[in-house]
């Protein structure tokens, strides 16, 4: 019976944990727009540090410290969506480039 039971268990429990995940995205603004997005990152990178240094401190650990980047992910936001997004919208016009630029080839070929 227990072995019945404990992958329901098991899989109640990723359930749940993915969904509370995916509630404190939505709720703190990640899934909204970009500028909803750019606040949230904001607030976590003024709460993660003092945070990570207070559990170095109770655990008596040294971390390295982090190297700095210079990429701004606040200037950069979205750009991957943007990208594709462009990336889709000319790929018709694309194709047809191409094919004809084959159609000329095979053509110059056959000459």
């Amino acid at each position: 019976m227990a072995a019945r039971i404990l992958p329901v268990v098991k899989l109640a429990t990723k359930v749940t944990i993915a969904g509370g995940a995916i509630y404190v995205a939505y709720d703190s603004g990640l899934l909204g727009g970009s500028e909803e997005g750019s606040v949230v990152l904001a607030k976590a990178k003024a709460a993660i540090p003092p945070a990570v240094d207070e559990w170095m401190k109770y655990f008596g650990l040294q971390l390295p410290t982090p190297p700095k980047i210079e990429f701004s992910p606040l200037q950069a936001w979205n750009s991957g969506v943007q990208k594709s997004i462009h990336a889709l919208s000319v790929a018709p016009t694309r194709a047809t480039e191409y094919t004809g630029q084959g159609v000329q080839y095979l053509k110059d070929l056959t000459k």
